[in-house]
């Protein structure tokens, strides 16, 4: 590749955003593998374990992922006993996703792999570097 083009390649940002996705996947892709799990699937269960219980609509827009994905997503932690659906309290046509204690226990084990996984693929930033770019990320994340 000449250096012009490999020079305008690294110099866009969203180029550099999808590369450092693409590692960061990778590496959170083989964490989880002896878990059965993949990195939507332990977001989703992560979610399953909040206080806010969201539904799968708003696990789906907050993943940015069609709402179909979610559902198989869903249905796969359920399958395992990770997960249960339930009716919402507030509106009865929509359901909330739930962690069980075994999905709570996994998704614990897991994490701590995950984590480890984040430390080496991040190992060339220090705690302050990390600290930033997580909260450059956020923000461009989830603008507002």
């Amino acid at each position: 590749m000449a250096q012009t083009t490999l020079g305008a390649v690294i110099d866009d940002l969203s180029f550099l955003l999808a590369r450092a996705n693409a590692v960061s996947l990778e590496a959170a892709s083989a964490a989880l593998r002896p878990f059965g799990l993949k990195p939507r699937s332990y977001s989703v269960l992560a979610l399953a374990l909040s206080d806010h219980r969201p539904s799968q609509r708003e696990i789906a827009e907050y993943l940015r992922l069609d709402p179909s994905q979610v559902v198989a997503l869903v249905d796969d932690l359920q399958s395992r006993g990770l997960v249960e659906r339930e009716t919402d309290p507030t509106d009865r046509r929509a359901k909330v996703v739930t962690a069980t204690v075994e999905g709570a226990r996994l998704f614990a084990t897991a994490g701590a792999h995950v984590r480890q996984a984040e430390r080496d693929v991040f190992g060339a930033l220090d705690d302050a570097e990390r600290a930033m770019l997580r909260k450059l990320i956020d923000r461009v994340a989830f603008p507002g």
